[in-house]
C-alpha cells in the first residue's frame, strides 16, 4: 500500500505525463475520492508545485505550462510490479516483446539504487513465469498498430482467415482490444459487414494503417461487448452440452472460458464454441459429473480418443 505523500507524488507524476487529468480520472486510478484528490493537488500546491485547476465542467487539473521536475525515484513496490509486468507478457501472447522487456529490464537494473535492484532480482530469481496451454502467439506490431488507430480514431486494413481457413480482405473502425482466454481480440464496425465484428488478432495478416477516420461511441464498452459475444465467436465446433451440476458451481468452474450457460432440467447446459474439441471434452471429464451432448457428433470421438489414451496410461502404470 502507498502512505499518503507517495500518492501525492503519483499524482505529480501523473500530472507529468498528461497535458490534463480529470479530477474523476485521478481519484480512479488512485482508488480515492475527489475530496481526498483535492487534498494531494492543494499538498502539492503547498510545497510550490504549479498545479492548475480548471473548474466546472470539463474541469481539470494540470502543470504549470513548461514546468517539469526529475524523474521521480521508483518505490520498491513499483519497481516489482513493473519487472513482473515485464516478465508477464509472454503470458498474453506477447512473446515478441521479449527484446523490448529485457533492454528495459537491463536499464532498470542500471539507473535503479541497490535496494530497489533487489526487487528486480527478486522476480529473476524467484518468481516462475509460465504461459498456459491456451496462450497463442500474436504479433506485438500488430496490436501496437491497431491501438494507436483506436486512439487516432482511424480505419485499419487487413486481410483474415476465418475458422475455415477462408481469406477476406476487411476494413474496420477499431473500437477496442481485449485479451480473453489466451488470444488478443479486436472489436470494431467492419466497412464490408456494415456492423460490429470480432476478429482474434493472431488470424490477421498484411495488417497496416487505413485512411478512414470515425467517431467511436462515446458507451461503448469492449469488456462487456465481448463477453456477450465470444460464446459465440465463429470456430470449427459449435457445442451444445448439459452437465449435472448446478449452475452455480458451474459457472466457477467455467470463469475462465468463452462460455455461455442456463439452468436447464436440473443442471447446466453449456453453449460455446471451438477449434479443438478434445482439450474442452478433458475439461468435463475432470469436472466429475454426469455430461450429455447435444452437439456436435464429433464430440464422442473426442471422448473416445481420450478413453483410449486413458487406457493406455492405465496399462503403463508400474504400481
Amino acid at each position: 500500500m502507498y502512505d499518503p505523500i507517495m500518492r501525492v507524488l503519483t499524482v505529480l507524476e501523473i500530472l507529468q505525463a498528461r497535458e490534463r487529468v480529470s479530477g474523476t480520472e485521478l481519484a480512479e486510478r488512485l482508488e480515492v475520492n475527489l475530496r481526498t484528490v483535492q487534498r494531494y493537488i492543494a499538498r502539492l500546491q503547498d510545497l510550490t508545485i504549479p498545479v492548475e485547476a480548471v473548474r466546472g465542467v470539463g474541469g481539470y487539473y494540470r502543470l504549470k505550462p513548461g514546468f517539469r521536475l526529475p524523474p521521480l525515484m521508483f518505490t520498491d513496490e513499483e519497481a516489482f510490479a513493473l519487472m513482473l509486468g515485464l516478465r508477464g507478457l509472454r503470458h498474453l501472447g506477447l512473446s515478441a516483446f521479449a527484446p523490448a522487456t529485457e533492454g528495459a529490464a537491463a536499464k532498470l537494473g542500471r539507473v535503479l539504487p541497490d535496494p530497489l535492484r533487489h526487487s528486480l532480482q527478486t522476480v529473476e530469481e524467484v518468481v516462475a513465469l509460465e504461459p498456459g496451454p491456451w496462450v497463442i502467439s500474436t504479433s506485438a506490431i500488430d496490436l501496437i498498430l491497431v491501438s494507436h488507430a483506436i486512439r487516432s480514431r482511424h480505419s485499419v486494413c487487413f486481410d483474415y482467415a476465418n475458422y475455415q481457413g477462408v481469406s477476406s480482405c476487411r476494413e474496420i473502425e477499431p473500437y477496442g482490444v481485449m485479451h480473453a482466454d489466451g488470444r488478443w481480440y479486436m472489436v470494431g464496425r467492419c466497412l464490408l459487414r456494415k456492423a460490429l465484428r470480432t476478429f482474434r488478432l493472431d488470424r490477421v495478416t498484411n495488417l497496416e494503417a487505413g485512411e478512414v477516420s470515425f467517431e467511436r461511441p462515446k458507451d461503448f464498452d469492449t469488456k462487456t461487448y465481448l463477453h456477450q459475444s465470444m460464446p459465440f465467436v465463429q470456430t470449427a465446433f459449435a457445442l451444445q452440452i448439459w452437465i449435472e451440476m448446478p449452475i452455480e458451481t458451474a459457472s466457477s468452474h467455467f470463469a475462465l472460458y468463452r462460455v455461455s450457460m442456463e439452468v436447464s432440467e436440473g443442471g447446466t447446459l453449456l453453449r460455446c464454441h471451438r477449434d479443438q474439441l478434445e482439450p474442452f471434452a478433458a475439461m468435463l471429464l475432470s469436472l466429475g459429473c454426469r455430461i450429455v451432448v447435444h452437439e456436435p457428433a464429433a464430440m464422442k470421438e473426442a471422448f473416445a480418443n481420450l478413453a483410449r489414451r486413458a487406457g493406455l496410461a492405465a496399462a503403463e502404470c508400474k504400481h
